[in-house]
């Protein structure tokens, strides 16, 4: 189908928050090249709040996948009677199956079998040239180059924060006094990718004393996440500002007033860096070539994943055990050093 007939598209991207952030530069460059395509996203619950609002996605569909049977109804009804000309799934696990069925569109975009394991493929009829796997941003932005559609440069993620919440975010700030803020995630989704949260204490500690910054912690609201940040919060000399557990909307705003964020592999870490926010990254358990800032703040980065004499290799999946223990607090402050450095401004302008 040539681009002059597509005029409905549907992107098929659920999860996770840092995939769906992976994700804007793909629609903003199809708005750009084509400003009269309409561009429905399919996306689950928790990373929706990324793209409501957003300036290049016209409509948000919301497929509640926990509900079962009964969330892929749902999704059913509120897919029936659209007519899609062009899918895009770029989602390739088997829960990206039934959004990309449901959209009916003649033309289906996604990951062939090579990257596609769990018959995804099946549901697409336009495969993507069978490649290495490389950065989460890289092998979206290969649906571009399957549209014919040029890569951007540089890449645009456009979050957008609104009038309402720029209030919300001046009045949490105006409280620090111009201070530099650094905005820690204490804990991810997954245990084995996180830090040590003795450590964790250790930091918060020197950014109060030896940088002058106000610290806020930053997070989900599960119980795991929620009991690793209050040990680290009632350990600190000096307890940092509670952001936990607050809607994503609100870490959105948050991340972007701060100074630096730091944080083990997990969703606004990428928040932080579409956002232009320094992020000092911790990566033993997880590629940070894979699944780190895309294309930025590398300096910043405490990569424990790859050994010492190897080459970066982004196509590496495994996970590696036991390596998040072997990153110091020396090595993170190091980090925070480089970001926080003299002849940098203080506090962030909104």
């Amino acid at each position: 189908m040539s681009a002059d007939r597509v005029r409905e598209v549907c992107v098929v991207l659920l999860t996770g928050l840092g995939d769906v952030v992976h994700g804007l530069p793909v629609v903003n460059a199809l708005k750009r090249a084509h400003p009269d395509w309409r561009i429905t996203w399919v996306v689950e619950p928790m990373a929706a709040p990324v793209l409501s609002p957003h300036p290049s996605v016209d409509q948000v569909i919301v497929y509640r996948r926990s509900r079962g049977v009964a969330g892929v109804r749902e999704l059913w009804r509120d897919m029936r009677g659209r007519r899609f000309d062009l899918t895009l799934n770029l989602n390739y696990l088997a829960k990206s199956i039934w959004p990309t069925l449901f959209s009916g569109a003649p033309r289906r975009v996604g990951f062939g079998r090579d990257r596609s394991p769990e018959w995804v493929w099946l549901a697409v009829n336009d495969h993507l040239p069978p490649r290495r796997r490389g950065h989460t941003q890289d092998m979206f932005l290969q649906f571009l180059d399957v549209l014919g559609v040029a890569r951007p440069e540089p890449l645009e993620w456009r979050i957008s924060i609104t009038p309402e919440e720029r209030t919300a975010q001046r009045e949490f700030f105006a409280k620090f006094e111009s201070r530099p803020v650094v905005s820690v995630v204490p804990a991810s989704a997954m245990g084995r990718k996180d830090w040590l949260p003795g450590r964790y204490v250790e930091v918060v500690d020197a950014l109060h004393h030896d940088f002058g910054a106000e610290v806020v912690l930053v997070g989900g609201h599960g119980e795991r996440e929620t009991r690793i940040a209050r040990e680290i919060a009632d350990r600190a000399s000096l307890r940092p500002a509670w952001r936990l557990g607050y809607p994503l909307r609100d870490a959105i705003w948050t991340l972007d007033g701060s100074r630096l964020l730091v944080a083990p592999d997990t969703g606004p870490l990428h928040l932080a860096r579409a956002m232009d926010v320094p992020v000092v990254g911790l990566y033993g358990h997880t590629n940070p070539w894979r699944v780190g800032p895309y294309g930025k703040f590398q300096d910043l980065w405490v990569d424990r994943y790859t050994n010492p004499g190897e080459a970066p290799d982004p196509s590496r999946t495994e996970p590696r055990l036991g390596r998040m223990e072997t990153i110091t607090t020396r090595d993170v402050l190091e980090c925070v050093e480089r970001a926080l450095r003299p002849g940098l401004p203080d506090s962030v302008s909104f």
